[in-house]
């Protein structure tokens, strides 16, 4: 028995639940900074000679293995990038109150827990619309 059967009435949305503004700034940094990086490395302009330092070994050989280096900075660059974009975030409203967060708990729920919650949830909804109407 799937949540829709269950549950005729219940809306589930997702959407994206936003790093701290300080991650993102990074990761855009971070993204255009990889541009640079790999541009740099095709062109073959030694970026250390204009701060007049010696080019580090890596970039030597950056420069011997041109595609294998752009691969690298690009591969590298997307994963920290996404490491910041991600939260990790999984957090459940019902009717804009909040009844799981996976950022405080630090764990996703089990299918028991939801349909727990859920159950409970409706169950106060319920003795709340009754208690409403005898009033």
């Amino acid at each position: 028995m799937g949540c829709g059967e269950r549950y005729p009435d219940i809306r589930i949305e997702g959407e994206n639940y936003l790093p701290m503004p300080l991650y993102r700034h990074v990761a855009s940094f971070l993204s255009m900074f990889k541009l640079v990086v790999i541009g740099l490395i095709i062109v073959g302009k030694d970026p250390f000679a204009l701060f007049g330092m010696q080019a580090p070994g890596i970039w030597e050989w950056g420069q011997g293995n041109k595609v294998y280096a752009c691969m690298m900075v690009f591969f590298l660059s997307n994963m920290i990038e996404n490491q910041l974009m991600s939260t990790g975030a999984f957090e459940i409203t019902f009717n804009d109150v909040p009844v799981w967060s996976k950022l405080e708990s630090g764990h996703l729920p089990s299918m028991q827990q939801l349909v727990q919650i859920l159950d409970n949830e409706m169950k106060m909804n319920v003795h709340m619309n009754t208690r409403a109407h005898h009033s």
